[in-house]
């Protein structure tokens, strides 16, 4: 299994994927770190945290001595992956991106607050629309899908689908949050990092 990096979402740390950090360390993992974005609470663009995320996977890469890793990203922090891969060059240093209920094409519940991290969560904001306009987002990059269509947070949940995604899979799952500790999403995240 390659190094991977998580990166949580808005008002998260990292500890929220102590869950699937224990599972993927019972299956054999090493080299894993969560990123703990600051601040967290979107008063700051998501562009400033991907830069944060650059110097993580920096050090992961270097302490892990692999080419590339895998990233898992949860809500807000899929965005920030994004930037990183599509702005940042990311995309040369990995491998495979999970991205696990992520606003893509924004959520309207963004539009209760005015921090500027949150609204470039909004559908339309003119860092969506930059990242949409790459017209090689992900280069050699597989990207996978993880969703709930019951999400009460990305509005509408169809928001988390990216069209060059290999994969889309979709878990009752009732809240938000609960995403990151289901046993069918910690199961499917697990297959997909194992995989060849």
């Amino acid at each position: 299994m390659h190094p991977v990096l998580f990166i949580h979402g808005l008002n998260d740390r990292a500890d929220g994927f102590a869950k699937m950090q224990r599972t993927l360390e019972t299956a054999g993992a090493m080299h894993l770190h969560a990123v703990d974005l600051v601040p967290n609470d979107g008063s700051v663009s998501l562009r400033e945290l991907a830069a944060q995320v650059d110097r993580a996977a920096e050090t992961l890469l270097r302490e892990s001595g692999a080419e590339k890793l895998d990233i898992v990203a949860f809500s807000m922090g899929t965005l920030v992956a994004r930037h990183w891969l599509q702005k940042l060059n990311g995309k040369a240093r990995t491998r495979r991106f999970i991205s696990i209920s992520g606003p893509h094409a924004g959520t309207w519940a963004a539009h209760l607050l005015r921090r500027p991290g949150i609204r470039e969560m909004r559908p339309g904001s003119a860092f969506l629309r930059e990242l949409e306009a790459d017209p090689d987002p992900f280069g050699d990059v597989e990207v996978h899908v993880l969703y709930t269509p019951l999400d009460l947070i990305i509005l509408p949940a169809k928001s988390s689908l990216l069209k060059q995604a290999r994969s889309a899979r979709a878990f009752p799952v009732l809240l938000h949050p609960l995403m990151l500790s289901d046993r069918r999403v910690l199961r499917a995240v697990r297959e997909l990092l194992e995989a060849p």
